[in-house]
C-alpha cells in the first residue's frame, strides 16, 4: 500500500478548483430563476401559476431521469466529452428560455437545462483526478461550492431580473455555460485512465441493496421532501415579499440578509450535531422548524414577521442540506457510498420537480396561503416518518490504496485482516480499483494495528 499524504498535488488543486467552479456555475444557472420566475411570469404568454410551477421544477425531472445514465455513459465514453455534452445542452436550454415569449417555451428551455445532467460525471472526474487520501476534502469543496452557488443565485437573480428583465437571467446562465466549457477544457487537467470509484460512482449491482435499506430510504425521502417544499414555496414567496412592501428590485438584498444570517446560525448547529452525535435529534428539530416557518408564512403578519419566518426556514434548510449527506455517508455500506449518493441525488431532483408542480397547483386553485399550508402538512408527514429512523452510527469512511493486485483467493484473508482491526466496522476490498473501502469508528479505531497491517501488505507480508 502507498504511504498516505494529505498534501495536494498541483494537478489536484487545478482539478478541484476547476470542477468545483464548474459545478457551482451550473447550479447557479439552475437556481437563479427560483426567486424571480413567478414574479415576472406575466411577461410570458399563457402563464398560469401551475405552468409557472412546472417551469420552476421541470429541470428536476430531466435531471432525475438522466443523471445516472450520464454517469454510466462517462465510464464508457470519457468524462470530459460527456460533461461537455451536458454543458452544451444546458447552453441550448438557456438560450431557448432567454428567447421565449411564452411559458411553454420557458418550460422547454428548463427541460433542456436539466437534461445536461452531468453531476455524476463531474464527481467521477474529480475522483479520477484525486488520490484516495485527499478525495474526501475534494468532495467537501464541491459541497461547499453548491451552497455558495445557491446563496449567490438568490441574490443575483432578483437583481438581474429587476435591472434587465427576466430574459437576462437566462442569457446570464447561457454565459455561465460557455464559461463552464472554457473551464473544462482549459483549467481541468487532462482526464487520466478512467476507473470506477465506488465512493463517488454508481455500481448497478448495489442498487437493489440501496433501494431496500429503510435507513437510507428515509434519507432519500428527506432530501426529496426538502427540495419539494423549497420549490413549492417559491411559487408564492416573491409575492409575499411584494405584499410586505418590499419592491422587486430590493428582493436580492432581502435574500442576502436572510442567507447570511441563516448560514451563520447553521454552522454551530452542524458542529453540535456532529461532535455530540445528535444528528437524528437535530434533523427532527430542523424539520419541525420548517413546519413552523411554513405555518407562519401562511399566516403572514407583516414585513418583519415574514423576514423572521424565512430566516427560520433557511436556517433549517441549510442545516438539513449539510447534515443529510453526512448521515448518508455514515449509513451507507463500505464501498456503496457512490451508489447511495446517486439514488439520493435522484430523489432530490424528483422532489424539485414535484414541488414546482404542487406549488403551482395549490396557488392556482386556492391561492398563496394554500401553498404554505399544503407544504406544512407534507413537512409534518415527513417529520412523522423520520421518527422511526435509527440514530446514525458515528462512523467515518476510509479508502485505502493497495499497491499490488490481490488474487481472488487472498481477498477473503485480506478483508478478514481489516475486519479484525478494532474499530473497523465494515470493509470491502475491490481488486480492480486496487483499494479497500473501510467504515471505521474513530473512537475505537486501533490506528497502530491498522498501520501495521498496511505496512505488512505493502511489503508482501
Amino acid at each position: 500500500m502507498r504511504k498516505l499524504s494529505g498534501l495536494l498535488l498541483a494537478s489536484e488543486r487545478r482539478a478541484i478548483t476547476g470542477l468545483a467552479g464548474l459545478y457551482a456555475t451550473r447550479m447557479l444557472g439552475l437556481f437563479m430563476v427560483l426567486p424571480v420566475l413567478a414574479l415576472y411570469a406575466d411577461e410570458l404568454a399563457g402563464a398560469t401559476p401551475l405552468l409557472v410551477g412546472l417551469a420552476l421544477g421541470v429541470y428536476g425531472l430531466t435531471q432525475a431521469i438522466l443523471q445516472i445514465p450520464f454517469g454510466l455513459l462517462s465510464d464508457r465514453l470519457g468524462r470530459k466529452p460527456v460533461i461537455a455534452t451536458g454543458l452544451l445542452l444546458f447552453l441550448v436550454g438557456s438560450v431557448v428560455a432567454a428567447a421565449a415569449d411564452s411559458i411553454s417555451a420557458v418550460i422547454l428551455g428548463r427541460c433542456l437545462q436539466g437534461s445536461g445532467a452531468v453531476a455524476a460525471a463531474i464527481m467521477a472526474l474529480l475522483a479520477d483526478q484525486t488520490r484516495e487520501q485527499v478525495r474526501t476534502a475534494a468532495m467537501a469543496t464541491i459541497g461547499l461550492s453548491i451552497g455558495v452557488a445557491f446563496a449567490v443565485a438568490m441574490v443575483l437573480g432578483p437583481w438581474l431580473a429587476a435591472a434587465f428583465g427576466l430574459a437576462s437571467v437566462f442569457w446570464f446562465t447561457a454565459g455561465l455555460a460557455v464559461l463552464g466549457l472554457a473551464v473544462l477544457w482549459k483549467l481541468v487537467p487532462p482526464a487520466p485512465r478512467r476507473l470506477r470509484h465506488r465512493d463517488v460512482g454508481i455500481d448497478r449491482g448495489q442498487l437493489t441493496e440501496i433501494f431496500t435499506r429503510a435507513d437510507l430510504w428515509r434519507l432519500d425521502l428527506s432530501i426529496f421532501s426538502l427540495h419539494l417544499v423549497l420549490m413549492a414555496i417559491f411559487v408564492a414567496v416573491p409575492f409575499r415579499l411584494v405584499e410586505s412592501g418590499i419592491a422587486a428590485e430590493r428582493h436580492g438584498l432581502t435574500y442576502l440578509a436572510i442567507m447570511t444570517l441563516a448560514f451563520a446560525a447553521m454552522v454551530p448547529l452542524v458542529v453540535v450535531a456532529e461532535k455530540r452525535q445528535r444528528m437524528k435529534g437535530m434533523s427532527l428539530t430542523a424539520i419541525a422548524a420548517i413546519v413552523i416557518s411554513l405555518a407562519g408564512l401562511a399566516a403572514f403578519g407583516g414585513r418583519w414577521a415574514l423576514f423572521g419566518w424565512l430566516l427560520l426556514f433557511f436556517i433549517a434548510f441549510n442545516l438539513l442540506e449539510a447534515m443529510l449527506p453526512s448521515m448518508l455517508s455514515k449509513l451507507a455500506p463500505a464501498g456503496a457510498k457512490g451508489t447511495a449518493m446517486g439514488v439520493y441525488s435522484t430523489s432530490q431532483f424528483l422532489g424539485a420537480f414535484l414541488g414546482g408542480v404542487l406549488g403551482g397547483l395549490l396557488a392556482q386553485q386556492w391561492g398563496l396561503s394554500a401553498v404554505f399550508v399544503g407544504s406544512a402538512v407534507l413537512a409534518g408527514v415527513w417529520w412523522l416518518l423520520m421518527l422511526g429512523m435509527p440514530t446514525p452510527p458515528h462512523l467515518s469512511s476510509e479508502v485505502v490504496a493497495l499497491d499490488d493486485e490481490h488474487q481472488e483467493d487472498t481477498l477473503d484473508t485480506l478483508m478478514a485482516s481489516f475486519a479484525d482491526v478494532a474499530g473497523v466496522e465494515d470493509v470491502l476490498v475491490v481488486p480492480e480499483e486496487r483499494v479497500a473501502y473501510l467504515k471505521v469508528d474513530r473512537r475505537r479505531l486501533d490506528e497502530d494495528a491498522l498501520a501495521r497491517l498496511i505496512r505488512s501488505n505493502r511489503h508482501g507480508g
